[in-house]
Order: C-alpha cells, then sequence, then structure tokens
C-alpha cells in the first residue's frame, strides 16, 4: 500500500488538487456561452443596496434566463448603483436620477439584448425610477 503525497507534492494527480490550479471564484466548471450578453451591477456596500441589487439580478435572471450569460454584483463605495451590459451603461443612479423599477431595467436590457423581444406588461410606458 502506498502512502498519499505530501503537501508539497499534492496537485496533479490528486483529485481534490484538481481545481487548485483555476483561480478562484472563476466557475470554469461551468458551460458559459461567451457570445451571450453580461450583465454587470455596481453597488455600494456603504449605502446597503445589496438587496436591491439582489433583487434587481433576480428580476433580470427570471426574464432573460437564457438569453443572458452571466449576471454579476460587483461591490464598491461611493454611492454608486450602475448597471451595464457588456459595458454599455443602461442604468446609472447618478445621471439617471434615482433606481429604475423592475419593468424600466428590463427594457433598458431588453433593448440591448434583442430589441425586437416584446416583454409584455413591462413594455407599458411607466415613470422611470424612484427618487432615492
Amino acid at each position: 500500500m502506498t502512502t498519499p503525497a505530501s503537501p508539497a507534492g499534492a496537485g496533479a494527480a490528486s483529485p481534490a488538487g484538481a481545481g487548485a490550479a483555476s483561480p478562484a471564484g472563476r466557475g470554469d466548471e461551468v458551460d458559459r456561452d461567451p457570445s451571450l450578453p453580461r450583465v454587470e451591477i455596481v453597488y455600494c456596500t456603504m449605502c446597503q443596496w445589496l438587496l436591491r441589487a439582489g433583487w434587481m439580478a433576480q428580476e433580470l435572471l427570471s426574464t432573460f434566463s437564457t438569453e443572458l450569460g452571466a449576471v454579476t454584483l460587483v461591490p464598491k463605495t461611493g454611492g454608486v448603483f450602475r448597471i451595464t451590459v457588456d459595458d454599455h451603461v443602461v442604468w446609472d443612479r447618478k445621471t439617471d436620477g434615482g433606481f429604475p423599477d423592475a419593468a424600466e431595467l428590463k427594457r433598458r436590457v431588453r433593448d440591448q439584448i434583442d430589441p425586437d423581444r416584446e416583454l409584455g406588461h413591462a413594455d407599458r410606458t411607466t415613470p422611470t425610477g424612484d427618487a432615492g
């Protein structure tokens, strides 16, 4: 019977060390279509906007479940709340004034990823965002 490799020699042959080669958090084990758009929601942690960012991410994933490659939450400070699709800003709290409601956000994301898609009730005209 052989003894397990020492920590110095562990890695290549060890199943436990198999994932050690890829950087933490990259999600290399998931098959992603690189051609699909990626949404990034940058939010201020000091303002405690994580729940708002998470709710908006959930809304986008529910509506565009197969059309998006990823929705990523990015914590920052400084009062930022910005949503981008492939580096194109679709909402910025400071320039757009406040936060988008779900329907407005879905329209703006749709306009970037699939302008001909109908959103049903979300296509109705509503006020753009709330103060905050």
